[in-house]
């Protein structure tokens, strides 16, 4: 970390570390050396989300910014401004389930920057609220920072079509031609009654660089690409055409056309609670 921070403030990029999964009850020194290392080696942010680690960084390190994880499931002014009063909280990642218009009027009430996702996974629960990924796996999404971990996904053939398992479990059956998607639970396949599919969500990518005006006009200060389990590639090519369309947008020029649809689930893209077509 100590090497990783000093490469990026060597070419002039900021460092925020998350640490926003929630301590175990006698076990909190882990966590609190987390904050402890980041502020010591650098770091020029924290992105936290349980209530007794924002106290302690605020009590021991009040100096180094603290951001609210989008696990703290902020979403709303009251809400929002508790946090900033009570933690000095400079900045809400807020939960993908707020449309342009509930954003904007969010920023008139807040004194507060606002950080909201534009490209990747989309969570169809209260964010931090989840369980359905621990009940298969044991592996809480919120405790151990994982949403359907790697270790827990596996892929088979069963009379010519692919199986993508989630801890033994069954999620997705598809033709070999087809995209499978990465096996959430949220996004699976299932027989409910007499209807058969997608029973909470579409295993679709959120994709809303076309929205980049929108967002900055309705006072959003910072742009959240999802990065759980990514890789390398992931990252370069998202951050890449991303920072191309802002680079557009503030020259005047059209956003373009996104470049994603290949790095997004199942190779489908959705605005997401930005359209909000569902209400």
């Amino acid at each position: 970390m100590e090497k990783s921070i000093a490469y990026a403030h060597g070419h002039e990029t900021k460092v925020f570390v998350a640490i926003n999964t929630f301590p175990r009850a006698g076990r909190e020194q882990i966590w609190h050396s987390a904050v402890d290392d980041s502020v010591t080696l650098g770091a020029d942010a924290l992105i936290l989300a349980d209530l007794g680690l924002l106290a302690y960084a605020t009590d021991r390190h009040p100096l180094v910014r603290r951001h609210l994880s989008v696990q703290a499931a902020a979403a709303n002014a009251d809400t929002i401004n508790f946090y900033a009063r009570e933690f000095g909280v400079r900045r809400v990642v807020l939960p993908r389930v707020l449309t342009i218009d509930e954003i904007a009027a969010i920023n008139r009430e807040i004194d507060c920057e606002t950080e909201a996702f534009v490209f990747g996974s989309l969570c169809v629960m209260a964010e931090g609220r989840c369980s359905l990924s621990s009940y298969v796996t044991g592996a809480s999404p919120n405790l151990n920072g994982v949403c359907s971990p790697g270790s827990q996904v596996a892929y088979r053939e069963c009379d010519g079509k692919l199986v993508s398992e989630l801890g033994g479990f069954a999620i997705h059956k598809v033709d070999r031609s087809e995209p499978a998607p990465y096996p959430t639970i949220c996004k699976g396949y299932f027989s409910a009654g007499d209807f058969h599919g997608h029973v909470f969500e579409e295993p679709a990518g959120l994709d809303g660089s076309a929205l980049i005006p929108q967002l900055a006009m309705a006072g959003v200060t910072a742009l959240k690409i999802e990065g759980r389990q990514r890789s390398r590639a992931y990252v370069g090519a998202a951050v890449r055409n991303l920072r191309r369309a802002i680079d557009n947008y503030a020259a005047g020029l059209p956003v373009g056309e996104s470049a994603l649809l290949h790095l997004s689930e199942g190779q489908s893209t959705t605005q997401g609670a930005y359209q909000k077509a569902w209400r």
